[in-house]
C-alpha cells in the first residue's frame, strides 16, 4: 500500500502543531507563534501531499472502480473492471460485498476487491439526523479507503448513488493527481424524489449537490444519447454515450444447460418440477419444461410445457409490479373464457426493499393457469435463465426519463423478445413490433401476452419473428463498445 502511513502522518502533523503552539505561546510572542506554526503546517502539508501524489512506474496502469453499492448487483461496473483488466490495467474495485460478484471478476488476477461496509447512521432521533450522520460516516470511510490504496491514474465511479461519493472521489483525485471519471446511470435526486417528492429539502439539496460536483469530473460517461444531451444542456457537462451492451455470457442457452438449471431450481421452486406420474421410466429425468434421456444424455423440450415468462427487478419504487400481476390475472381470465393459450410460469428475479410487499400480493392471488416464483439467482445462473425463457417483461420506468433498463439489454443479448413499459427514451432500445412491444398499462400488457403466446410453442408467430429479428440484428457486444468509447479516454495523454 502506497499510503498505509497516511493516518500516522496526519497524527504526527497534529502532534507537532500542538507542540509548537504550546512552546511558542508560552515562550514567545503571539506573532512569532502564528508565523512559525503556519510555516510548519505548510511544510508538513506539502510533504504529505507529495507523498499522496508520488507516482511510480505502475501508476498509469492502475484504476480504481468505485460503487457506493453492492458490487454483486452492479453488472455495468463489473464489466468496466473486466474490460480494464483485459487491457492490462490493475483494478482496485471498491464497494459493498453483499452478493457474490460474477466468477470472471473473482478469478481475474488484475482485479482486487476492497470491500466497504454499508453505513446505517444513528438509529435514534429524527430521520434527518440518521441521514446526516450516515453521510458524514460514509465520507470518512471513503476517505480512509481511497487514501490508503496505491496511487491510481483514474478513479471511475458510478452515479447514482453519488452522495457523498462524488465529492469525496473528486477531493481524493485532487489530492492524488488522479483523473476523475463519472459514469452517469441516472440522476440520484430523481430517484430520491420518487419517495420524497420533488420539493423535499433533501431532494433539492441532492439536486444542487449533483449539479455542483458533477461538472468537476475530468471525463463523463452516460447510458443514453438523451442523457448526453441533457447533461450538456442543463449541467454544462460533455459526456460520452456508452450504451449498455450485453456481455458475452448473455446468449441463447443450449438445451442441456437449460435442463441442468431447471433441475437445480426445481429443488427449491415447485413451479419448475415435473407434475407427471411417479411410475415413469427411471432412465428419464424431467422438469416441467425439459426431459433428459439418461441413456444418451439428450435433452428435449416437452410439447405440453408452459411458457416461461421472465422479469427481473430491484423491487424499488421505479417499477410497479402490480401492473404485471393485474395483466397475469387478465391472462388467466382469457384461458378460463376458452382462449387457446399455454399456462405460464412467471419467474421474477432480484432482491430489493419492496419484495416482501409484492410476495404477499402474489400469495393472495388465486390463479390456476399462472404460477409465479421470485428466485434470487447466482450471477452465473441469471444469464442461463434469460437464455432459457420464452418472453421477457420489463416494468422499469426511468425516474429521470433518461436512462435505459440494462435488464432489457441482457434479454436482447439472449435473443429474448421483451414487452416493456413506455417511457420517454425507451425507443433508443426497444423497437416496437421489431424486437418487442411497448405497453402503457396492465390491460395492454395482457393483450400483448395473449397475442404473442397464441401460437406457442410454435416459432412461426410474432414471438418467433421478434426472436429471429434479434438474431439477425445483433449489435456490438460490451467489449467492442467499451474499446471504442472508453479506452481512448483512459489512454489519452495528460
Amino acid at each position: 500500500m502506497a499510503s498505509h502511513g497516511t493516518g500516522t502522518a496526519c497524527l504526527t502533523v497534529l502532534v507537532l502543531i500542538a507542540a509548537l503552539l504550546t512552546a511558542f505561546c508560552v515562550t514567545g510572542s503571539n506573532a512569532t507563534c502564528l508565523v512559525v506554526c503556519v510555516a510548519v503546517i505548510t511544510v508538513l502539508a506539502s510533504l504529505w501531499l507529495w507523498r499522496l501524489r508520488r507516482r511510480d512506474g505502475g501508476t498509469e496502469r492502475r484504476v480504481c472502480v468505485l460503487v457506493l453499492g453492492d458490487i454483486g448487483r452492479s453488472p455495468r461496473m463489473q464489466y468496466h473492471a473486466l474490460s480494464l483488466s483485459k487491457h492490462g490495467f490493475n483494478v482496485t474495485f471498491v464497494g459493498f460485498l453483499d452478493n457474490k460478484p460474477h466468477q470472471d471478476v473473482l478469478r481475474e488476477e488484475n482485479i482486487r476487491i476492497v470491500p466497504i461496509a454499508e453505513v446505517k447512521g444513528v438509529r435514534v432521533g429524527p430521520k434527518l439526523l440518521t441521514y446526516v450522520t450516515k453521510v458524514i460516516i460514509q465520507c470518512l470511510q471513503l476517505l480512509s479507503v481511497l487514501l490508503r490504496v496505491e496511487p491510481q491514474s483514474h478513479l471511475l465511479m458510478q452515479n447514482p448513488p453519488g452522495l457523498p461519493s462524488i465529492a469525496v472521489a473528486w477531493f481524493v483525485c485532487v489530492l492524488r493527481g488522479s483523473r476523475f471519471v463519472i459514469d452517469w446511470h441516472n440522476y440520484g435526486y430523481t430517484i430520491m424524489a420518487l419517495s420524497h417528492g420533488q420539493r423535499h429539502p433533501v431532494v433539492r439539496l441532492a439536486k444542487w449537490y449533483e449539479h455542483f460536483f458533477g461538472p468537476l469530473a475530468t471525463h463523463n460517461l452516460c447510458v443514453t444519447n438523451a442523457m448526453k444531451d441533457d447533461l450538456q444542456k442543463n449541467w454544462g457537462i460533455r459526456a460520452t454515450t456508452l450504451y449498455d451492451r450485453p456481455a458475452a455470457i448473455f446468449r441463447e442457452t443450449p438445451l442441456k444447460l437449460q435442463h441442468e438449471l431447471f433441475m437445480r431450481l426445481a429443488n427449491t421452486y415447485p413451479q419448475f418440477q415435473h407434475r407427471g406420474s411417479e411410475e415413469e421410466e427411471v432412465k428419464v429425468e424431467r422438469t416441467i419444461f425439459t426431459v433428459c434421456d439418461l441413456a444418451d444424455d439428450s435433452v428435449t423440450l416437452t410439447m405440453e410445457r408452459p411458457a416461461l415468462l421472465l422479469s427481473s427487478t430491484s423491487w424499488t419504487e421505479d417499477e410497479d409490479f402490480s401492473i404485471l400481476l393485474e395483466a397475469l390475472k387478465e391472462y388467466e381470465g382469457f384461458i378460463k373464457e376458452g382462449a387457446s393459450l399455454p399456462p405460464l410460469v412467471c419467474a421474477i428475479t432480484g432482491k430489493g426493499p419492496q419484495k416482501e410487499h409484492y410476495r404477499k400480493l402474489i400469495d393472495s392471488l388465486q390463479l390456476e393457469h399462472v404460477e409465479i416464483c421470485t428466485p434470487w439467482l447466482e450471477a452465473e445462473d441469471y444469464p442461463v435463465l434469460l437464455g432459457s425463457a420464452d418472453l421477457g417483461v420489463c416494468l422499469h420506468k426511468s425516474s429521470s426519463g433518461l436512462d435505459l433498463p440494462m435488464k432489457v439489454v441482457d434479454m436482447f443479448g439472449c435473443c429474448l423478445p421483451v414487452c416493456a413499459i413506455h417511457f420517454d427514451c425507451l425507443q433508443e432500445l426497444v423497437k416496437h413490433e421489431e424486437n418487442g412491444l411497448i405497453f402503457r398499462d396492465s390491460q395492454e400488457l395482457a393483450e400483448q401476452l395473449k397475442s404473442l403466446l397464441s401460437e406457442f410453442p410454435s416459432s412461426e408467430g410474432r414471438l418467433g419473428l421478434f426472436r429471429r429479428n434479434l438474431r439477425t440484428s445483433r449489435g456490438q457486444r460490451w467489449d467492442d463498445n467499451w474499446d471504442q468509447n472508453v479506452l481512448p479516454l483512459l489512454t489519452a495523454p495528460r
